[in-house]
């Protein structure tokens, strides 16, 4: 694989990308192509990756001179081919979204998170962004319509992030939206929905055991196996034959 140039802007997209560039690992750049589903009609097809580990993913965002990235640089990295361009971009924005010290702020980040959402298009983008950007958004009714709307939109990716965005909720023992779309999406016909609607529905039950089996006593017998699995995945062995 030829590596792309780098030039010399500091404080732009293209610092970040330059940093990234320093660590290009050809050996992951080759595996993570078939890790992350690239190939034809596969959910991540066409996805373009230079093999750079995700800790230095995160210690690229850390950097001062990227912290405050303007939202104009941002968007340029979320536009980028290649992959890890887009998840140091989210890294660098939900840094921003936690030390943004008023609502004005967070409401000026999600926002934008939710406007460039086409280019949060597989679930280690989606589950790295959606509960730390978007799911504190959540205790506002506003945000709430937003997230039906994604829910709504038929879009695999829109989809995950409405899942994994009530992570944040789950967290402060708000279960009903949650529990309202893994009801909704039952009869999804991709597994990453599944295993998104299960991970949440595991998270509750280690908030709440009553309230996931009351989930699992309506609806074990419908729920997609990969849901299910995930859902009892800390149960003891007994428990968990028992509801498979």
């Amino acid at each position: 694989m030829a590596t792309p140039k780098t030039c010399s802007t500091p404080g732009t997209a293209i610092a970040v990308k330059n940093e990234l560039l320093k660590l290009v690992n050809h050996e992951k750049a080759n595996f993570y192509p078939r890790f992350f589903k690239t190939g034809k009609g596969e959910y991540g097809e066409g996805d373009q990756f230079l093999g750079v580990v995700v800790p230095d993913q995160r210690r690229i965002a850390r950097k001062p001179a990227f912290q405050n990235l303007p939202l104009d640089e941002v968007k340029k990295l979320l536009a980028d081919p290649y992959h890890e361009c887009r998840l140091t971009a989210l890294f660098i924005l939900v840094g921003q979204f936690e030390s943004a010290d008023n609502a004005a702020g967070r409401k000026k980040v999600c926002d934008f998170y939710l406007a460039q959402l086409d280019r949060v298009n597989n679930w280690d983008l989606v589950d790295s962004s959606a509960h730390k950007i978007l799911g504190p958004q959540l205790e506002q009714s506003h945000y709430r319509r937003r997230l039906n709307q994604l829910a709504d939109s038929g879009d695999l990716w829109r989809q995950r992030v409405a899942v994994i965005a009530t992570l944040h909720l789950i967290k402060i023992g708000e279960f009903d939206l949650t529990l309202e779309l893994c009801e909704r999406f039952l009869d999804h016909a991709h597994d990453l929905i599944h295993k998104a609607t299960g991970w949440m529905l595991r998270e509750i039950g280690k908030q709440d055991q009553q309230v996931l089996a009351a989930f699992l006593n309506r609806f074990h017998k419908k729920m997609p196996r990969a849901m299910l699995r995930y859902a009892i995945e800390h149960f003891d062995p007994n428990r968990r034959k028992k509801w498979m």
